[in-house]
């Protein structure tokens, strides 16, 4: 699985979880610690822990090593790095606050629907 197989099934995992308001950024030529940031919410924290889990459930399902994870317990900011791709899952209520997004304002966004919504064929 190449790096953009992955992050796509990062993302699809994450909408399956209904994860809200997912965004990716291609930190590529921007960031030594990985090409992907992929970035979403859950509303609460059972939410926020369920989302990290299928992540993490998925990641071993596909031998996809995981780094590190961190915040699980406290389910306010998991991160999950997977080497290439880190996957940051926050709770509604501090995703603002952190607003990685902006911090990272300079890489590109990718376009999280053409991901999960399956194309048609004309």
């Amino acid at each position: 699985m190449n790096i953009k197989e992955l992050m796509e099934l990062v993302v699809k995992t994450a909408d399956d979880k209904r994860a809200e308001n997912i965004a990716v950024l291609d930190m590529e030529g921007i960031s030594l610690v990985a090409d992907y940031f992929v970035i979403c919410h859950g509303n609460s924290e059972k939410q926020v822990q369920a989302i990290a889990r299928e992540l993490k459930d998925v990641a071993l399902e596909n031998d996809i090593q995981i780094r590190r994870m961190e915040g699980f317990d406290h389910a306010r900011w998991v991160l999950i790095d997977l080497a290439n791709i880190v996957v940051h899952v926050f709770h509604r209520d501090d995703r603002s606050y952190y607003n990685l997004e902006k911090l990272w304002g300079d890489a590109n966004k990718i376009d999280v629907d053409a991901i999960i919504t399956p194309q048609q064929n004309l």
